[in-house]
């Protein structure tokens, strides 16, 4: 099997800089076969310089987007662009461990899931060093969510899957957690989750911003009414894989 790994950006150059040479270590070692594709909202940051250096060495790309931006509609537009069997999207800001790829990659090419989600609320898993009021967020936005889907971490932003199940349908690329669009949507029978323990990034500032929230909320009220109804709303923003 091969892996696509779809990695979102937007002035990240600092940390992509640590975490490209650690993933490819990683997947070397372990003989997978594997891609990168970092797919940048014009960062204008070195970013772009930085891949074409490294993609001589790893085979590592990237899809420079200008004039759109948006962290679903950037995974998605990667996942649309690799050929991998398995997909896999993460963070650029090492908060999501590289070091996991490999044992969520294995509970797939064993068949032993369809669909992994990196998760801090299984053992093993974790959130670092994070303050309560921190804690309090995310635990509201996933009780929220929680009657979508058996996952407990349903806010995670590191999903590993079969391209097979991904969905086929529309999808809500204004929400900005496209892995709950997934849970609901996707055309897969087993879902695991393998513990991570998130860090805080390295590197630059966080994108969380009210906005965001406010997204989060309507992107809910859509997968509410899709759960009900198996329907979504007929919208610009939305698009299907084809």
């Amino acid at each position: 099997m091969h892996l696509s790994i779809v990695i979102p950006t937007y002035k990240e150059h600092d940390n992509l800089k640590e975490l490209i040479p650690k993933i490819d270590s990683l997947l070397t070692s372990r003989h997978v076969l594997y891609n990168i594709l970092i797919v940048d909202d014009a960062s204008d940051d070195g970013s772009e310089e930085l891949i074409s250096s490294l993609s001589k060495i790893m085979p590592v790309a990237i899809n420079v987007r200008r004039g759109v931006r948006g962290l679903s509609s950037a995974v998605f537009d990667g996942i649309v662009a690799t050929e991998g069997d398995v997909i896999c999207f993460m963070d650029a800001d090492l908060s999501h461990p590289p070091e996991a790829l490999s044992g969520m990659f294995d509970l797939i090419l064993h068949n032993t899931a369809d669909l992994v989600v990196g998760s801090r609320l299984v053992k093993g898993g974790g959130m670092g060093q994070w303050p309560w009021y921190r804690r309090f967020t995310s635990w509201g936005a996933r009780m929220l969510a929680r009657p979508l889907t058996s996952i407990k971490d349903v806010t995670s932003g590191f999903f590993m899957f079969k391209r097979s199940a991904f969905p086929q349908g529309t999808l809500n690329l204004e929400g900005f957690k496209l892995g709950l669009e997934i849970l609901v949507k996707g055309n897969y029978k087993r879902a695991h989750e393998y513990p991570i323990v998130f860090h805080d990034r390295v590197h630059g500032q966080s994108k969380l911003s009210g906005k965001v929230m406010t997204e989060y909320l309507k992107q809910l009220a859509q997968l509410y009414r899709y759960k009900l109804f198996k329907s979504t709303p007929d919208k610009p923003s939305n698009r299907v894989l084809q």
